[in-house]
C-alpha cells in the first residue's frame, strides 16, 4: 500500500492538483447548467404566458447569509494559514451554521411563494423556473455544506493547519462559487421578472 506521504509528493508534481482539477470541472459543469437554465428562462419569457410576481424577501436575506458564510469561511482559511486553530474551528462552525440558515431561508422563501399563490406549475413557466433554479442551487449548497461539515470535523481533530490546507482551500473555492452563483441568480431573477 502506498503511503500518504508518497501520494502527496506525487500530487506536488502536477501543475494543478488532480483533486482541485476535478473540483474545477464540477464548477464549470455547474456554470454550464445554470447558463442553460437562465438562457431557457430568457427564451421562454419572450414567448409570452409569463406571470410577473414579487420574489420572496427571503431570497434577499439569503443573499446576505451566503455572503456572510463565505466571509467566515475565508476567515477560517486565513486563520489556518497562521496556525490559529481555535479561530479555524470557530470561523468554520459559524460559516457552516450560516449556511444551514441559508437552507432554511430557501424553504421559508418557497413558503412565501406558496402564500402568494406562486406554485410550481408548468401552466405558467415563470413559476416553475423560480422553483427549479433556486432548488438546483439549493442542491449545490447542500453538497457544499456536507463538504464544510467534513472540514468542521477535521478542524476539531486539528487536521487543518498551515501544512494541511488542500481540502479547506477546495471547500473555500466551491463555497465562494456557490455564493457568487446565488448572487448572480438572485439578480437575474430580480431583473428579469
Amino acid at each position: 500500500m502506498v503511503s500518504n506521504t508518497v501520494l502527496q509528493k506525487e500530487e506536488q508534481n502536477y501543475v494543478i492538483n488532480p483533486k482541485k482539477f476535478v473540483l474545477w470541472l464540477l464548477i464549470v459543469a455547474s456554470v454550464m447548467l445554470f447558463a442553460g437554465f437562465t438562457s431557457a428562462y430568457i427564451v421562454r419569457r419572450g414567448e409570452g404566458n409569463w406571470e410577473i410576481f414579487n420574489l420572496p424577501t427571503f431570497f434577499a436575506i439569503n443573499t446576505v447569509l451566503i455572503i456572510l458564510s463565505s466571509i467566515f469561511l475565508q476567515l477560517s482559511y486565513m486563520a489556518a494559514k497562521k496556525d490559529k486553530l481555535s479561530q479555524v474551528k470557530s470561523f468554520l462552525l459559524v460559516s457552516f451554521l450560516i449556511g444551514v440558515g441559508f437552507v432554511f431561508g430557501q424553504f421559508f422563501a418557497w413558503n412565501q411563494l406558496v402564500a402568494d399563490n406562486v406554485f410550481f406549475s408548468f401552466s405558467n413557466p415563470s413559476n416553475a423556473f423560480v422553483y427549479v433554479i433556486s432548488g438546483v442551487h439549493l442542491f449545490h449548497v447542500l453538497g457544499g455544506l456536507v463538504f464544510m461539515l467534513l472540514m468542521v470535523v477535521a478542524s476539531f481533530r486539528n487536521k487543518i493547519h498551515k501544512l494541511s490546507l488542500l481540502y479547506l482551500n477546495m471547500c473555500l473555492t466551491y463555497w465562494h462559487f456557490i455564493g457568487i452563483l446565488w448572487i448572480y441568480l438572485y439578480l437575474f431573477l430580480y431583473l428579469y421578472r
